[in-house]
């Protein structure tokens, strides 16, 4: 089945993932449909305790510039120069992100950047949404989607065009996939659970810079706060879901008092509704989802977290689907067939999707421990000073979050002489 020959697609998901590929498959003059479980975002407001405030970086940039919405997110979007590490004493220092001013990563509200992109797809006369629509898989002996509609319980089948799915971790799609021995997929889950807690201004203002991204590093957990254009943060904790220091010990405001005022003091100073936030948020869990086999001939496609979830402390997540939708459109003009296309994605994005799956887990031990070890900040201090003597001598921390043009394998892989040899190397 050619490109040219079919006028739609369907898109399972109306989130981050989902929405910027409809602005980009809208663009290519493509009917778009897009199928979402949740009420209309817009119409409602944000759901407190379970959105793990977004980092955007050049990699979530470069899609966004490229579906023409960028201007309308950096009206929100707050810089972050690099992570404020506050230590047991209550001191605090900035350990910055790159080596020259531009190189910032934002802060971004993931409710409202969704909001935003599905206006935006909105406004496109051949995108429609259609929300209150799960998806419960594939149909029985068809490649098209099986639907029920939420409001009325009518179970019905979607037109047998090619389906893009972006339902996230928990895909329906992909589960079917898998059912159907297309695909394999390996879930790890993190045995650290997260939760949301929120820092308010004081007096009117910030409590903390807000521009960087604080960090309350204690080895084996930690406490992360972003800054909120409403003079909020967003502070999470991410603490192991059983045993010693663990989210089962804090099982009354007793615990969860003490346990703040002895790991977090400078934080707890800051945080007079932590208790009642504590036992009201829920309690997110994390992990990592591994999919061999991300398409069913030219018929469907995962895409994001659908076929590659990864954990949020190297703030790559929305990044690396962004990079996904980014990577299929310039697909989209080197295929002529669906089939094609989907083969050669899944080729081209799954060494990089598994190499910042790696690169996360890696990064939440940094975040967590090494950013407080003399050694990490003399090393971190040597690498600096090398990239600013040699712009090709990169980090693999900068590649990452800085420079787009350098895949993710290759930053794993440590290529640090990016320009001589991106494009040079295979996977």
């Amino acid at each position: 089945m050619s490109l040219s020959s079919v006028s739609g697609v369907n898109i399972v998901g109306a989130g981050l993932a989902g929405s910027l590929l409809a602005i980009l498959l809208a663009r290519r003059g493509f009917k778009v449909t897009v199928y979402e479980r949740r009420p209309d975002p817009r119409l409602m407001s944000a759901n407190g305790g379970r959105s793990i405030n977004l980092a955007l970086a050049a990699r979530g940039i470069r899609g966004l510039q490229l579906a023409g919405v960028l201007e309308r997110v950096m009206k929100f979007a707050i810089p972050m120069r690099g992570r404020i590490v506050h230590e047991h004493d209550g001191a605090a220092a900035l350990q910055a992100y790159g080596v020259r001013p531009e190189e910032v990563i934002y802060s971004v509200s993931r409710s409202e950047l969704n909001r935003v992109l599905i206006d935006a797809a909105d406004e496109m006369p051949n995108v429609a949404f259609r929300f209150g629509q799960l998806c419960l898989g594939l149909a029985y002996g068809k490649n098209a989607l099986e639907m029920r509609d939420e409001g009325t319980g009518h179970i019905y089948h979607t037109d047998a065009q090619p389906s893009i799915a972006t339902d996230g971790a928990g895909s329906a799609v992909r589960d079917s996939l898998v059912a159907r021995e297309v695909a394999t997929v390996r879930e790890e889950p993190l045995d650290h659970d997260y939760k949301e807690l929120t820092i308010p201004p004081r007096d009117g203002k910030p409590a903390l810079d807000v521009n960087g991204l604080h960090i309350w590093p204690r080895g084996g957990f930690m406490l992360i706060a972003l800054p909120n254009p409403d003079a909020t943060f967003t502070a999470t904790l991410f603490l192991a879901r059983t045993g010693a220091n663990s989210f089962e010990q804090l099982n009354s405001p007793a615990a969860v008092e003490a346990f703040f005022a002895s790991e977090f003091p400078s934080a707890r100073a800051l945080m007079p509704d932590l208790l009642r936030e504590f036992f009201e948020h829920p309690q997110g869990s994390l992990g990592t989802v591994y999919t061999k086999g991300w398409h069913l001939n030219g018929d469907v496609l995962l895409l994001g977290d659908a076929a590659h979830a990864i954990v949020p402390f190297h703030g790559q997540g929305m990044n690396c689907a962004f990079e996904d939708c980014a990577e299929l459109d310039r697909l989209m003009g080197e295929h002529h067939n669906w089939a094609g296309l989907f083969e050669a994605f899944e080729h081209a994005r799954k060494p990089n999707t598994d190499a910042i799956a790696q690169m996360a887990l890696e990064n939440y031990v940094e975040m967590r421990e090494a950013v407080l070890d003399p050694e990490y900040r003399r090393k971190k201090a040597e690498a600096e000073a090398l990239e600013k003597k040699d712009p090709n001598l990169i980090p693999r921390y900068s590649m990452v979050m800085f420079h787009p043009e350098i895949p993710y394998w290759q930053a794993l892989a440590g290529f640090h002489r990016a320009r001589s040899v991106h494009g040079d190397a295979k996977p």
